[in-house]
């Protein structure tokens, strides 16, 4: 109600967007023109409303359940379409900073570790580089292949004699390592240095503007998913001075980053592929707090998705007077994984076997049901 689906318990009034019918948060007026590019969806439900377990269904569609770790979205999309220019397929800007919880919620789970996500420092961090991504200036790429050559006919000696389902792994994760550290397109890719400072004070000289220009970097150069987020991944928790936060710091900066994404990306005749979506794990509550907050709410809320395959200037599902309860056309998780899945080209009708046999479906909905595209949008 404070960005998306204004209401009238909200201290921020509707703007006109270049859409006709169309209107959003006046904390959003760039993102207003250009609402021809994105899809409004306002009757989001989800099952979570306590951080890490909505983080959780969000980033993969199921609950939290203390037998089985799921894949998330980031690492199926890598996993099915694959990587390419030895470009890591799925990059996490910035780390959250908790290996845990980023491997519980964004991380590949049984299909393979090869698709985790990359996680990287902040990028707006002075002198920002990705450790170990160059060679050592005393050694070269012949002189690497040999000490490779070397390690090989050690190994094999090992493996004779063990033979376990890790070294599989790390084989992966050093033709991953090594393809990365030869290839100097990957090494640019990450290269923020490169860009403008025109164009890095466009996105923001913050942790949230320069992890999507770098993300925009690493889409560009062949990654498949890129999570792009502020330094404080709980920022807009604003149980506290909810309206004071949204109009000083929060929607300002993503109303300047998002924009110049969109306009970037399509000037770079990338938007028409690549998919945009900015959204969180769940709502904030109709009612003020006594804090001045707004407190979690999965009942209802909203998202914005465009870009490659999604049809702009649409709204899909609507709220009741303040925004609190889905009142046309419920939007699961699921359906919104299947809808990304068609745009991409990914049958999201599919289901993964885990290796004790149990299937788990790409695109879960709400009672295990299948998740089904939004037809409205594609």
């Amino acid at each position: 109600m404070d960005t998306w689906d204004p209401k009238n318990n909200s201290s921020f009034r509707p703007i006109s967007t270049n859409v006709p019918g169309i209107q959003i948060s006046e904390l959003l007026p760039k993102v207003a023109k250009r609402m021809d590019k994105l899809a409004i969806i306002r009757s989001m439900h989800t099952l979570e409303n306590n951080h890490p377990q909505a983080t959780h269904y969000a980033a993969t569609g199921h609950q939290p359940n203390p037998a089985m770790r799921f894949p998330s979205l980031g690492s199926i999309v890598a996993k099915e379409l694959v990587s390419r220019n030895n470009v890591p397929p799925y990059v996490l800007t910035p780390s959250t900073g908790n290996d845990t919880f980023m491997l519980d919620h964004f991380g590949a789970a049984f299909i393979g570790n090869q698709y985790d996500p990359m996680a990287l420092p902040d990028p707006s961090s002075k002198n920002f580089k990705v450790p170990d991504l160059r060679l050592p200036k005393t050694v070269t790429a012949e002189r690497l292949q040999d000490r490779l050559s070397f390690r090989r006919v050690v190994e094999q000696i090992y493996r004779n004699k063990i033979e376990e389902m890790e070294l599989s792994g790390m084989d992966i994760f050093t033709e991953q390592a090594l393809n990365m550290v030869l290839t100097p397109s990957v090494q640019k890719a990450f290269d923020l240095s490169t860009e403008t400072t025109k164009t890095k004070e466009a996105y923001g000289l913050d942790s949230f503007g320069q992890s999507v220009l770098l993300a925009r970097r690493l889409v560009e150069a062949g990654s498949r998913f890129v999570t792009a987020a502020g330094y404080k991944y709980n920022e807009w928790d604003t149980h506290g001075d909810n309206d004071k936060r949204h109009k000083d710091h929060l929607v300002p900066t993503f109303d300047r980053t998002f924009s110049v994404l969109l306009d970037d990306l399509d000037q770079r005749g990338l938007l028409e592929s690549t998919i945009v979506i900015a959204m969180g794990e769940f709502g904030r509550g109709p009612s003020i707090n006594p804090a001045n907050g707004r407190d979690h709410w999965p009942q209802c809320w909203s998202l914005v998705l465009g870009g490659g395959g999604i049809r702009g200037g649409q709204v899909v599902g609507s709220s009741d007077e303040q925004g609190g309860y889905v009142v046309d056309r419920v939007i699961t998780i699921g359906d919104l994984f299947a809808t990304i899945y068609k745009a991409l080209g990914i049958d999201w009708e599919k289901t993964y076997m885990t290796p004790i046999g149990r299937p788990i479906k790409i695109a879960n909905s709400l009672g295990d049901a299948t998740g089904i595209p939004i037809k409205e949008i594609i």
